[in-house]
């Protein structure tokens, strides 16, 4: 039986009947619309899908906890080399000039545009990384077996609430088109730091598909009983 089949019937049996009013905890709300459901255990490999939008609810996967924390964990490490190694090279009439991200956002640090320097550095360098510590906090203990960590709930929705103000794919599409317009004027090379920065930003994007949230607190749950 394929994929779409159980992602099928299980976004039929995960509707609440009608006339039965199950208790509030046990409800689950779409994200995108709303709309409440009384789930069942969904096996491994499935889904389940809002009826009315069609978002994705749940998809547990075998081994997702152990996946997201490696892939944060190399997150942080590539976000420590995209900090500390030359970003850009820019040459122009003989004159060289190397910066890398901490120059970015401490050229803002002097007179009026210091609240755009602690901005930049937030959004770009401190909230990203806090998230993926946060990440590691909480789901490395529970992808071992062991009980979550202390305050593991309140550091999981902390995280989750980061996570739009994590601004490090924004900086690279902002970079990529200032390289655009500036590779005509001055002779331009990318440093290791670039790359880091832009593996950090895949490497992000595979995280989520991973990051079931729904899997996550349930299994928070059931584990804070242990």
């Amino acid at each position: 039986m394929s994929d779409q089949v159980h992602t099928s019937e299980t976004s039929r049996s995960a509707a609440t009947p009608p006339g039965h009013f199950p208790p509030v905890e046990d409800l689950v709300a779409c994200p995108t619309c709303d709309a409440l459901y009384q789930l069942p255990d969904v096996p491994k490999g499935a889904r389940a899908r809002c009826l009315r939008c069609h978002t994705v609810l749940t998809a547990p996967r075998d081994g997702a906890m152990t996946r997201i924390v490696m892939l944060a964990g190399t997150s942080v490490i590539l976000m420590l080399a995209a900090i500390f190694f030359p970003f850009l090279e820019l040459t122009a009439a003989g004159i060289t000039q190397r910066s890398s991200i901490m120059d970015v956002v401490l050229v803002f640090a002097d007179g009026p545009f210091v609240g755009l320097a602690i901005a930049v550095g937030a959004l770009i360098v401190i909230l990203p990384l806090a998230r993926f510590l946060a990440l590691i906090y909480v789901l490395a203990p529970m992808a071992f077996g062991w009980r979550p960590a202390r305050v593991a709930v309140p550091v999981f929705r902390l995280a989750e609430r980061m996570k739009p103000w994590s601004m490090a794919e924004i900086f690279i599409v902002g970079v990529a088109v200032a390289l655009i317009k500036v590779a005509g004027l001055a002779h331009l090379s990318l440093g290791p730091a670039f790359w880091a920065f832009v593996a950090l930003v895949l490497i992000t994007a595979v995280k989520d598909t991973f990051m079931c949230r729904l899997t996550i607190w349930k299994t928070l749950e059931q584990r804070s009983q242990w």
